[in-house]
């Protein structure tokens, strides 16, 4: 098989392409041939080590994978888990995922909604589970709440506002480029709001904005970017608002006042998907396959991703870093 190597901790054109054997099948384990891997923002900062993970190198990055099982190890019960030989499935991996070749624990793994490309299933999961969690398992989001997104032409970012508006949420949806703006129109939400620009400009347009489009502010904020607009996000929100701190694109840590909490009533609520999993094994299957059957259903609409050649994986990474990307992208061999 096939993998993306990251031999030591450097930017993403550092990467390279290595033939590796096959893994041994274990006890409870599918092997899948693997025909989408996804590309996250987040892996373009763990390869340069700039991520509060840093697995020991070399490794192969990439959380998640689309493909088809091609063995199943005898303690797998397929008519009770609906992973058998040929069957399409979609997978997190925690590392890994960039390779045509991956050997899984059968809890990680799950039928590929028949509405979904590979390549959207291998893009689906990470994004759709956080914005999942956030708003359902966290947030406890109710119909009728309105909703700011911000990176809203992102692919973490246009999850949050397809799985807001299947929630019946309002949403408004911030992104820096017309390109991104109406993709998340195109997701469901209501309204949009421009983030490019000199930052006073965009400070003040994205608050007035949020205050008259929300009858006097928002509800809920979702934001996978951190940095210079935090404030102004939180300060969007109504008494009793909710702040949803789901990660930090920008680089940048905010510094949130803790007087404009505290006035108005406000709150702040972490958002770690991953750090929830291996304590909720079970919890997160389901929530996946929750999210599966609400795509069979026709309740949410992945996007279809930009493609690259599995060995332009640098290229992926370093569009994503650079903001080059409208939604999501895939790796394909």
């Amino acid at each position: 098989m096939r993998v993306v190597v990251c031999r030591e901790y450097a930017p993403p054109e550092s990467l390279v392409v290595e033939e590796r054997p096959s893994s041994p099948l274990g006890t409870g384990q599918v092997r899948v041939r693997v025909t989408a891997s996804g590309v996250n923002f987040v892996d373009g900062l763990i390869v340069q080590g700039r991520y509060q993970v840093r697995p020991p190198v070399p490794f192969v990055p990439g959380n998640e994978v689309a493909g088809v099982v091609t063995e199943v190890a005898p303690d797998v019960d397929g008519a009770v888990t609906g992973l058998t030989v040929g069957r399409r499935v979609m997978g997190i991996v925690g590392f890994g995922g960039f390779a045509t070749e991956v050997v899984l624990p059968a809890r990680a793994v799950v039928p590929s909604p028949e509405r979904l490309t590979d390549t959207q299933a291998a893009t689906f999961m990470q994004s759709y589970m956080t914005a999942r969690f956030a708003l359902v398992h966290r947030a406890r989001a109710r119909a009728g709440e309105r909703l700011l997104v911000l990176g809203a032409g992102g692919g973490v970012g246009l999850a949050a506002v397809d799985v807001g508006r299947s929630l019946g949420l309002r949403v408004l949806a911030a992104a820096s480029s017309t390109d991104k703006r109406d993709l998340a129109r195109s997701k469901g939400a209501d309204e949009c709001v421009d983030t490019a620009g000199d930052i006073a400009e965009v400070t003040s347009r994205l608050k007035d904005t949020a205050r008259a489009w929300g009858g006097g502010g928002v509800d809920l904020v979702y934001d996978p970017i951190g940095g210079a607009l935090a404030e102004t996000a939180l300060r969007t929100l109504v008494d009793d608002g909710q702040y949803l701190v789901v990660g930090f694109a920008a680089g940048e840590i905010p510094r949130l006042p803790a007087n404009h909490i505290l006035l108005r009533n406000r709150r702040v609520t972490g958002v770690d998907w991953g750090g929830w999993i291996g304590a909720h094994q079970a919890e997160n299957r389901q929530m996946l396959l929750d999210l599966c059957a609400a795509v069979d259903r026709g309740e949410l609409h992945p996007v279809e991703p930009t493609v690259y050649r599995f060995d332009d994986a640098g290229v992926a990474l370093r569009d994503q870093l650079e903001r080059r990307v409208v939604g999501k992208s895939v790796l394909v061999a």
